[in-house]
């Protein structure tokens, strides 16, 4: 079980990364985010298809064919918590080294973003404060981590609760010939 998780967790974690760079890299030739959020959640579903890939590859290969809704459920959240690991230690290496201005983009982009929604000023305001609060905590390596994980890993929990109800099998039992 240990290398069917290892490799199907390095497969997600290397697709989901990779898509991550090439949506943040657009992102700073089109100040526009939202295309990015959708491309880095699609991107997370993809990655995480492989959670349904690296279940069934046990099943079927180690496990006889069968597999219970608890086991396929550890395989799945394993894969998942590799993957987003690695998402998270990529993320940390491309905002601290690449993008150290992402959070002013960010901010920028949501103000912008509320102002042409018609935000009131009054809201507007508000909206900066919140803004103002969570850049601040954005600069706190452990809550930058945090938040990271918080992006990703629901996504992995919920396609591996997904995954774990539709793959799950129960064992053959053999047919056994009756004397007469």
């Amino acid at each position: 079980m240990k290398k069917n998780v290892i490799v199907f967790g390095l497969i997600a974690g290397l697709i989901v990364s990779v898509l991550m760079i090439i949506s943040i890299s657009k992102c700073y030739n089109d100040p526009n985010l939202e295309h990015s959020m959708l491309i880095g959640y699609a991107s997370m579903i993809l990655a995480f298809s492989f959670i349904f890939v690296g279940i069934k590859n046990y099943r079927d290969k180690y496990n006889d064919g069968s597999i219970t809704f608890s086991k396929a459920l550890k395989i799945g959240l394993l894969i998942s918590l590799i993957a987003s690991s690695i998402y998270v230690l990529v993320w940390l290496i491309d905002f601290y080294i690449f993008i150290p201005d992402f959070m002013d983009r960010y901010v920028a982009q949501a103000l912008r973003e509320a102002k042409e929604s018609g935000a009131s000023a009054t809201e507007l305001a508000n909206k900066a404060k919140e803004l103002a609060s969570g850049q601040e905590l954005y600069k706190n390596p452990i809550m930058v981590v945090l938040f990271t994980y918080m992006e990703i890993l629901p996504v992995g929990i919920l396609i591996s609760f997904v995954a774990s109800m539709i793959l799950k099998r129960k064992p053959v039992k053999p047919i056994v010939a009756k004397a007469v």
